[in-house]
């Protein structure tokens, strides 16, 4: 399954006093495109909510390329770099618009019941399941 870029556009707020984008942003913008992922993918976070799976982030990591600056626009591709069934494993790649790489990062994620234990994806929702490992297979 393609899925489309996700735009972000750099608010004055989210920029420091040298002029640039605070560092805690970029993680932030995950978030954000992950969320969008969700949503184009057919398994927005209020559904799973809904359904009672949360996805708390176990690991996240950012590596800095280049700065960015005020009203400049982001556009942050997801990708499923892995799913073990309880794990996920999410890359992102962010790129300015003159489609130079500003940033690459990677979050990892469980799924868990509201009582905070983990659930057998293959068994309890197949169809989250499947169009997970559809989108490792498609990488």
């Amino acid at each position: 399954m393609e899925t489309s870029k996700y735009i972000h556009i750099v608010q004055y707020y989210e920029t420091d006093k040298m002029g640039i984008t605070h560092h805690s942003n970029y993680i932030r913008w995950m978030e954000e495109a992950r969320v969008d992922f969700l949503n184009q993918i057919g398994w927005p976070f209020d559904k799973l909510e809904t359904l009672g799976i949360v996805s708390p982030v176990l690991n996240v990591s950012c590596d800095y390329k280049l700065s960015t600056v005020f009203s400049e626009k982001i556009a942050i591709a997801v990708a499923v770099k892995e799913f073990k069934g309880v794990k996920l494993f999410l890359s992102y790649t962010m790129e300015n618009e003159e489609g130079k790489v500003v940033c690459t990062g990677t979050t990892s994620h469980a799924f868990l019941n509201t009582q905070g234990r983990p659930i057998r994806m293959k068994q309890d929702y197949p169809d989250f399941y499947q169009c997970l490992m559809k989108m490792v297979e498609d990488q």
